[in-house]
Formats: structure tokens, sequence, C-alpha cells
């Protein structure tokens, strides 16, 4: 049984949510760069999943493909914000395992459009 596909929207907004106080935390120097960073590409993922659900089937393809894009960009910012020592191994992990998921569910949605 498939989820419905606002369940992918409602993944990328709980990872904001999520992701927020820990940015919010982060040192000045990093809060200012990594942070904003990380933080308006969450929001860029968002944005691009509700367009996506929006979107008439021809545009849906390009619109996921990107926020796969996104998603790698993210999975990037995360690791280097843990290196840097801004936040533990077990936030770290609940932040991959999020974005791992919410790849897991483009990756069906693409499928099931066809890609």
């Amino acid at each position: 049984m498939s989820l419905p596909k606002d369940a992918i929207v409602l993944k990328a907004y709980d990872l904001l949510k999520a992701a927020i106080p820990v940015i919010n935390h982060f040192p000045r120097n990093a809060k200012f760069t990594l942070g904003d960073r990380l933080e308006n590409r969450l929001i860029d993922l968002l944005e691009l999943y509700i367009q996506a659900y929006y979107a008439p089937a021809a545009e849906k393809r390009t619109l996921l493909r990107q926020a796969n894009i996104c998603l790698e960009t993210l999975r990037y910012f995360f690791r280097l914000g843990f290196e840097l020592g801004h936040y533990n191994s077990t936030v770290y992990k609940a932040f991959a395992e999020s974005l791992q998921e919410i790849g897991r569910m483009t990756g069906g949605w693409l499928k099931s459009l066809g890609t």
C-alpha cells in the first residue's frame, strides 16, 4: 500500500521543524553561513514537494528531480554540520534517517509517474 502523496510534504515539514531549533544553536559564525544554507535548502525542499503535489503530471517529474538534488545537497550540509561539531551523532542520525526516508518516498513517487 502506498502512502498518500501529501505524506512526503509532511515529512519535509517535520524535518524543517526539527532542524530549526538545532540550527538556532549553531555558533554565530556558523549560524549565518551553514545554518542559513541548511534552513533555506530545507524550505526549498518543502516548497518543491508542495509544488509537485499540486502540479500537473507533466511538471511533477521535473520538480521531483529538483527535490532529489536538494536532498543530496542537504545530506552533505548535515554531514558537514556534524563533522564541525554543531550537533551530536544522535541528532545527525535522525537527520540522515529522515533524509533517507524522504529520498525513498521521492523515488517511489517518481516511479509511480513512470520514470
